[in-house]
């Protein structure tokens, strides 16, 4: 069976997990790389990503803002991921 295959529901589900944390270590990644926030695309993902985010904002204050910034939307994009591809499992098995 393919990654999105089976039910609807469940394929819907997994995708926007996938987006979701797609999204969140792109700015990740961004962020590092030291793109230039004032430009269109980079502000687009770092506002989705803090909006997705919101909740795991300063889990882990670290002195290094990169790697503030690598922990915090890294737990999100792993929780997004995990949750998110979890209950699509369960949903594709009932």
């Amino acid at each position: 069976m393919s990654r999105y295959g089976g039910d609807g529901v469940a394929r819907i589900i997994a995708v926007i997990a996938d987006v979701a944390a797609l999204i969140l270590i792109g700015w990740i990644v961004l962020y590092i790389l030291k793109a230039n926030t004032g430009n269109e695309v980079v502000g687009w993902v770092h506002s989705t990503a803090d909006w997705l985010s919101g909740w795991s904002h300063d889990i882990f204050t670290p002195n290094s803002k990169w790697l503030r910034v690598l922990l915090n939307y890294g737990i999100a994009a792993a929780v997004y991921l995990f949750i998110g591809n979890l209950l699509a499992g369960r949903i594709r098995r009932a």
